[in-house]
């Protein structure tokens, strides 16, 4: 279907939830070897931290972002959530990180794949990308959904993905689509499994997905046509780093679509990113108790 306005630009950014956040940040920063982007809080929740790793230069489409929880009981994926993220990495360099962290290789739509698992329960894979651009850019993200065709309407109909292939495995059928152009973060699986699994939230699962809109005007354009086909989207959002809006998908997955802008060196020094805690406008009056419930983070590894 063609629409007055351009395709979605590829992936924003992920958010997750953990445990307890020295846990994460040491596996983010020293395994996986991602930059702490941003230390900050729940905008909603603020006695909980909210970290934000990515590439060097803080790119969207790099942004996997935790609200960390200490005391929460695990959740699991299932139909209706995201099961997955990846990063795109160098062929070359697949067999490596095998080495460094164990995992799973299978092989995917032609390319080599590395799943793995990270402290908390959370999937992940790496996916051999001869396009991959810096490290810690995106390659995917696998939803997963009983009935794939409502959820690849959203996808192709409104955000500009065009259908790439279908695979079948052992315990289930992976349906892709892809965006045109090599920005990072422009696929997205979807994960129909022979099982039922019924999801539930918590540390080891994804909480949403955000897709990246060109400009202010581009998300304006994409709420409207979202309005149109009777989708419940929310008002444009301040989350102080870019601005967003958020709905439920078919599926009922919690998508995002967030402007780039203002950036994350809205408050801070590109150079030193993440090295203090930033609250945002509405919490910052309370910084003293805040600092005092959220546990002290050893930031020498990051």
């Amino acid at each position: 279907m063609t629409t007055a306005y351009a395709p979605i630009a590829g992936l924003h950014h992920v958010t997750a939830i953990s445990g307890p956040a020295q846990e994460n940040l040491d596996f983010y920063t020293r395994m996986i070897k991602t930059r702490l982007v941003k230390q900050t809080v729940n905008f909603d929740a603020p006695e909980m931290y909210h970290l934000y790793y990515g590439a060097q230069n803080a790119t969207p489409g790099s942004v996997l972002t935790f609200f960390n929880s200490e005391t929460r009981a695990r959740g699991q994926a299932g139909a209706g959530a995201t099961q997955a993220f990846a990063y795109a990495v160098a062929p070359d360099e697949l067999a490596q990180w095998h080495s460094t962290l164990g995992g799973t290789r299978t092989s995917r739509f032609g390319a080599g794949v590395l799943s793995l698992t990270d402290p908390h329960g959370q999937a992940f894979e790496m996916v051999a990308d001869p396009q991959a651009g810096a490290w810690g850019e995106f390659h995917s993200v696998t939803l997963w959904v009983a009935d794939p065709d409502p959820t690849a309407e959203i996808l192709t109909e409104v955000f500009g993905y065009s259908f790439a292939g279908e695979e079948r495995g052992t315990d289930g059928t992976r349906t892709r689509y892809t965006l045109p152009g090599d920005a990072p973060g422009r696929v997205v699986d979807l994960w129909r499994a022979d099982a039922p699994v019924k999801a539930r939230p918590g540390p080891g699962t994804i909480h949403h997905v955000a897709f990246r809109a060109r400009d202010a005007a581009h998300q304006q354009a994409l709420r409207e046509a979202l309005l149109a086909r009777g989708e419940t989207v929310t008002e444009v959002k301040d989350r102080q780093y870019f601005k967003a809006i958020y709905f439920r998908e078919p599926a009922g997955i919690l998508f995002e679509i967030a402007t780039d802008g203002p950036g994350f060196d809205v408050d801070e020094p590109m150079s030193t990113l993440g090295q203090s805690l930033k609250l945002p406008p509405q919490h910052e009056a309370r910084r003293a108790e805040l600092e005092s419930r959220l546990p002290p983070l050893d930031l020498h590894h990051s």
